[in-house]
């Protein structure tokens, strides 16, 4: 069943969208959501169940095998028994990634996800950090029962969201299929092994100056829309002492939140802060779709600007890849010197409106890689992306 939205806000403008109603996507099989985002190998994890009466967890890397399951995984665990609604769960030495607590009973299977980080912070010395804070900015659970999704995106009243509920759809994150999962399947068919981090790890970071020391490479392969200034301040310091970053997605560094307690308060947009997004990333929000602009290709414009992006690739300029769209990026006035557009795609969203793919580099040596498109990531597994992404890994990754 489809209804409107009363209210949703995509990059800071009001819109009307259809989307499945709160009520429509609860399910019947067991829900339950851990008290944590993040766990180090050797903690005790916390599941809480919320509804419905698990009868055994089993505990899955995501990516790491083939299904069509939105959180296919290989098992981490055997069988383990329930008992109960609050669940211990020992976290064993299990390589660092996204995990999914299944929990299957008599009504259906339910999820759950949380993030193994590395025993040690730059335990490797690439860094990806999932997009945890947008997930739960986007989940439209109804926990009051007031008919309105307890998240800004139903209603302007709503400046707070709780961590600690469990997604809708069964338990996995909004948009996963699309965004994340493709992503996180070709680190693991590529071997590459990094530190996978939630946004709650950054807060443990003193600063830029001890993440430059941790990593050559920080990737944000989703939609990093909502950052605290804890997290945007050790971000920049990072690139300005010469850290690479790679944005695989659109909207990112967009909204100020807070975290108070288990609840993220969303405080204002940072380019009404002066620190624009563009000036990180080295492209700014454009838009959205508006249900009106359909996904197109990106068409090659800057292949003589970094010709190590599209080798082995085939692609020159005026050649097209992919299909994108959602929310776009473009560059802007507060763009770094030099940013340079890798690839376009003209009046992606109307006249004047376009999506650009960025890239630019600054005099300590930091290399800026941004998508412009929301759904770069998510096309991971597509053979051209694929070697698009190794070569700019290969790139990146080098101090």
């Amino acid at each position: 069943m489809q209804v409107v939205s009363r209210l949703l806000v995509a990059g800071g403008a009001a819109l009307a969208l259809a989307l499945p109603s709160a009520a429509a996507t609860e399910s019947s099989a067991p829900e339950a959501a851990f008290e944590r985002r993040s766990y180090a190998p050797g903690e005790l994890a916390r599941l809480v169940v919320w509804r419905g009466r698990p009868t055994r967890v089993r505990i899955y890397r995501v990516g790491a095998a083939r299904g069509r399951q939105a959180l296919a995984g290989e098992p981490a665990t055997d069988d383990l028994a329930v008992h109960g609604t609050r669940i211990g769960i020992r976290v064993g030495a299990w390589p660092s990634g996204l995990y999914d607590a299944r929990l299957s009973g008599a009504s259906g299977v339910g999820h759950a996800t949380f993030v193994v980080r590395p025993r040690r912070l730059g335990s490797h010395r690439i860094a990806v950090v999932l997009p945890t804070n947008t997930w739960q900015a986007y989940n439209r659970r109804d926990v009051d029962r007031d008919g309105v999704g307890d998240t800004w995106y139903e209603s302007p009243a709503v400046t707070s969201v709780d961590l600690t509920r469990p997604f809708l759809d069964a338990g996995v994150p909004p948009y996963f299929r699309g965004y994340d999962r493709g992503f996180l399947r070709w680190l693991a068919l590529t071997g590459k092994e990094v530190d996978v981090l939630a946004d709650d790890d950054l807060e443990r970071v003193r600063d830029g100056a001890h993440l430059v020391r941790l990593y050559d490479l920080v990737v944000f392969p989703g939609h990093e829309e909502y950052v605290t200034t804890h997290a945007y301040d050790v971000i920049r310091r990072y690139r300005d002492l010469g850290g690479n970053l790679a944005f695989l997605s659109a909207n990112n560094v967009f909204y100020r939140v807070e975290r108070r307690g288990s609840w993220l308060v969303r405080t204002g947009r940072w380019r009404d802060l002066g620190r624009p997004e563009a000036a990180l990333t080295g492209a700014g929000y454009v838009g959205w779709s508006e249900g009106r602009y359909p996904n197109t290709r990106y068409v090659v414009t800057g292949a003589h600007h970094v010709p190590w992006l599209f080798r082995g690739s085939g692609l020159r300029n005026g050649d097209a890849f992919g299909v994108y769209g959602i929310e776009i990026d473009a560059r802007s006035s507060s763009s770094p010197p030099g940013t340079r557009v890798l690839a376009r795609i003209a009046g992606a969203f109307g006249p004047g409106r376009s999506a650009e793919m960025t890239y630019y580099t600054t005099p300590r040596g930091a290399k800026v890689f941004s998508a412009g498109v929301l759904n770069f990531g998510g096309s991971a597994l597509w053979p051209t992306v694929s070697l698009l992404l190794e070569n700019l890994w290969a790139e990146l990754s080098r101090p």
